[in-house]
């Protein structure tokens, strides 16, 4: 069974930053593509940014470009977000998800396995 952790979120000034850790466990870590997504309140979640096996393709959402950056530690069979210049439309629970797909997608659809999620709060 696998099973995806999310820790690292929290309350956080606008302008801060935060990261994001998501443990993976029961599979092959190296041979899973990971995305992240998030869910602010009364809205559908959303991409947020994906990265591929072996971690030399990474892909962004427009409203996180050059501010939020993925990546991957295989040893260790986990997946960070590294959030800085956070703004308060960064608020919502994050989620990390792990796909057996080749490539890097966007689609929820293409997410087998997902975590509970995380709370990022982002304070003006």
């Amino acid at each position: 069974q696998v099973q995806l952790v999310e820790s690292g979120g929290g309350l956080v000034q606008a302008g801060g930053s935060l990261r994001l850790s998501c443990a993976v466990s029961g599979r092959t870590f190296s041979n899973t593509a990971m995305g992240w997504f998030r869910q602010a309140p009364g809205l559908e979640r959303e991409f947020v940014c994906a990265i591929s096996r072996g971690g030399s393709i990474r892909d962004y959402a427009d409203s996180v470009k050059g501010r939020f950056t993925i990546s991957r530690d295989n040893a260790k069979k986990t997946v960070y977000l590294q959030m800085n210049s956070l703004k308060r439309e960064d608020t919502a629970v994050y989620y990390c998800a792990a796909s057996i797909m080749y490539g890097i997608k966007r689609s929820q659809s293409e997410y087998g396995w997902w975590g509970q999620g995380t709370q990022v709060t982002v304070s003006s």
